[in-house]
């Protein structure tokens, strides 16, 4: 079925470093968010109403915080898809992770809050009415879950996509907590004791947890983490192993969103080469990096004396 989805939404969809493409995968993952949250938080609010369980009701506001984060989504991938211009003339990759930064606050919010009800409910429980038809609509919602697990992580680690994996990881989180949800509602009939409450705070927790872990893998990427060592040792295995180029240094890799990398480096060639010989050299290294690694380098000529090609 993603399959289907991806062919008939997003036109020429294996070219990710297209940011029309990117925005489309954006979209299409937060647009199947909205819907699939929206249909689990009623089914989910109602089941909860129904047997008078703090758990099922908190599990369906984590619901109701996914939908919300998926809104974000639709927009983040709208606005990092947008071209650069004037005044940003890197591009506006890092709206994306802005936008998964925005969630990770919402998932924070909300968790705090159940957290508070679900304590409440220890100190004060109510009796856990069961109804078969309710527990039902739970476990039905399980594999709706299990699915949007598997999108999300498929479509963010083909665009490499902090959104999207955000999105997957929290999925995953909410598959464990409503599976957690009805065995406690069960429990919860059957023994004297606020399991309900108990089940609450765990499951209050795990999305404060996830919620912190989104939270401080976007701001390290907004901060300016270090660069993946594969992309470094691919760069400059790529530029050295131009037999012209005796050496290089001072590589510096600038990222500005998922498709938008931006590098320099500084190539020694010899200095007996002529200058526009040693600018079709450097150009078609910049060209290859940019095809095959997808990332936009300038790389500066420091010529030198004393050395000659590889071959020589």
């Amino acid at each position: 079925m993603l399959n289907f989805l991806i062919k008939h939404f997003i036109p020429n969809s294996d070219d990710i470093s297209n940011p029309e493409v990117r925005e489309r995968y954006g979209t299409l993952g937060g647009t199947l968010g909205i819907v699939c949250n929206l249909l689990l938080f009623a089914i989910k609010l109602t089941a909860g109403a129904a047997i008078n369980s703090i758990a099922v009701i908190s599990d369906a506001f984590n619901n109701l915080s996914d939908l919300g984060s998926s809104l974000v989504s639709v927009i983040g991938a709208r606005l990092s898809g947008k071209r650069a211009d004037k005044e940003h003339p890197y591009g506006h990759g890092r709206a994306e992770y802005i936008s998964a930064l925005i969630i990770s606050f919402l998932i924070l919010f909300f968790g705090a809050e159940l957290l508070k009800s679900s304590v409440v409910k220890i100190f004060k429980p109510e009796e856990v009415n069961l109804n078969i038809i309710s527990i039902g609509l739970l476990v039905l919602s399980v594999p709706v879950k299990l699915w949007m697990w598997n999108y999300n992580r498929v479509m963010g680690r083909k665009i490499n996509s902090a959104i999207l994996m955000a999105a997957s990881k929290d999925s995953l989180n909410d598959t464990i907590a409503t599976s957690a949800v009805i065995v406690s509602a069960l429990l919860a009939y059957v023994i004297p004791f606020p399991i309900d409450g108990i089940a609450g705070v765990c499951v209050s927790a795990l999305v404060i947890w996830t919620g912190i872990q989104i939270a401080h893998s976007t701001t390290d990427r907004l901060m300016g983490v270090a660069p993946d060592e594969k992309l470094i040792e691919q760069i400059e295995k790529t530029i050295t192993d131009e037999k012209c180029i005796t050496g290089m240094h001072d590589l510096l890799v600038h990222d500005y969103g998922p498709g938008h990398k931006i590098a320099s480096a500084h190539a020694e060639i010899s200095a007996d080469m002529s200058l526009t010989d040693a600018h079709d050299v450097i150009d078609r290294v910049e060209h290859k990096i940019m095809n095959e690694l997808g990332v936009d380098i300038v790389i500066h000529m420091d010529p030198v004396r004393g050395r000659s090609s590889k071959d020589q």
